[in-house]
């Protein structure tokens, strides 16, 4: 069975820099979601280069087909080793997850990744050797995913948190790892975990980061795909067939908006039920249809949807932005639902323009309620999710 790769990443900087010495870039192939950590030597601006190109390259070379062999030879070649340290400008860390579960991965420098499975911190010493890669040793490993496994990576300064301060001798990888063994039963997805990693990493600094600290979260899940009906068919015909095309999509059905709710209800001869609970007085309460995993209302909570999920891709991940996730409301539903538990997203909309919202003189694709769509599903693209969209 193919998986899905949940993947999200965390930073803190080292404190008074104001760029991160850690760069992390995610690319989906066809087949596959390639991760890279970067760590650059020292911190701030050099750093941050160093990272930035190191990761770039690694992930653009890999993403078009080419060999971690020779994505390193290139990085050898480009970022030569320091003459006063003899350290390598830039370790990283290279885990391409293909959807069958096989998982390639290769480590140079950076502590060594965590494999959990089942909440048990799994040892891949058996599946794992060194080699020298254009004159680096780097650690190769080979493995499999299963759904519900996590793998993350994290660079020296997640390991080495609280040294000096909190802990004597830093938090150490036994300890990280075992904390997010925990941590995994607790927190649902990538996201969550990594900022929960990173504020407990944070905390063992006091609030003053002694390193730029990184933790790159990839996990396994089942593909679940979320149904999005929004807005009435242009013609009142084609009801029955988009209520049919919509019901009979596998997966979770969501309906946007007031009108498009009452069409399923009648094709589908069922009761809309309002709730009363107003919980966010800016936002209409949502509905319930017999069915339907969620009924709100359109255009208000589709701008609050889009603006929560460009709040996440701007890495606002913190407690706050979760607490905003979990608020009881019809946009935070459904932002929650696209990023913590959809692979792919399919949306069924009508272009009927409803006068409420637009000029009838304007095109259909100028409408307030097709842009904020378009919008979602720019989003939702950039969150490495396929989205589907079929018009009527």
């Amino acid at each position: 069975m193919k998986i899905h790769i949940d993947a999200a990443f965390k930073s803190i900087n080292k404190n008074n820099e104001e760029l991160c010495g850690d760069k992390v870039q995610i690319m989906r192939t066809e087949n596959s979601t390639i991760a890279v950590l970067a760590d650059g030597l020292g911190s701030g601006v050099k750093a941050n280069i160093l990272s930035t190109l190191t990761s770039t390259i690694i992930a653009t070379m890999l993403q078009g087909g080419a060999s971690v062999t020779e994505a390193v030879e290139t990085i050898a070649a480009t970022l030569p080793v320091c003459n006063v340290r003899k350290l390598a400008y830039s370790t990283f860390s290279i885990a391409q997850v293909f959807d069958d579960g096989r998982v390639d991965l290769v480590e140079f420098d950076n502590p060594p990744c965590i494999f959990i499975r089942n909440g048990e911190v799994m040892d891949l010493s058996d599946c794992s050797e060194l080699k020298e890669c254009a004159g680096k040793n780097v650690t190769e490993s080979h493995f499999t995913m299963m759904s519900g496994d996590v793998l993350a990576l994290v660079s020296d300064g997640v390991v080495y948190a609280g040294v000096g301060q909190a802990l004597n001798f830093g938090w150490n990888w036994d300890n990280v790892s075992s904390w997010l063994a925990k941590t995994v039963g607790k927190e649902s997805s990538a996201p969550r975990l990594a900022v929960s990693l990173i504020e407990a990493v944070n905390e063992l600094y006091m609030g003053k980061p002694g390193d730029d600290s990184t933790c790159l979260v990839l996990k396994a899940t089942p593909r679940c795909v979320v149904n999005m009906l929004a807005g009435p068919p242009v013609d009142k015909a084609d009801d029955n067939r988009m209520v049919h095309d919509f019901m009979t999509s596998p997966g979770k059905k969501v309906i946007c908006g007031g009108t498009s709710a009452n069409i399923v209800a009648r094709v589908l001869n069922r009761k809309i039920e309002t709730t009363l609970n107003y919980s966010d007085p800016t936002l209409p309460p949502t509905g319930k249809i017999q069915g339907i995993d969620l009924v709100t209302e359109g255009v208000l909570t589709l701008s609050r949807t889009v603006e929560i999920l460009r709040d996440y891709l701007n890495h606002e991940t913190d407690s706050y932005y979760f607490r905003r996730l979990d608020e009881d409301n019809g946009a935070a539903r459904i932002a929650k639902m696209i990023l913590e538990n959809c692979t792919s997203l399919k949306i069924f909309a009508g272009r009927a323009i409803n006068p409420a919202h637009q000029n009838p003189g304007l095109p259909a694709d100028l409408s307030i309620k097709m842009q904020l769509l378009d919008q979602l599903a720019s989003l939702v693209k950039e969150l490495g999710k396929p989205v589907e969209k079929t018009y009527y």
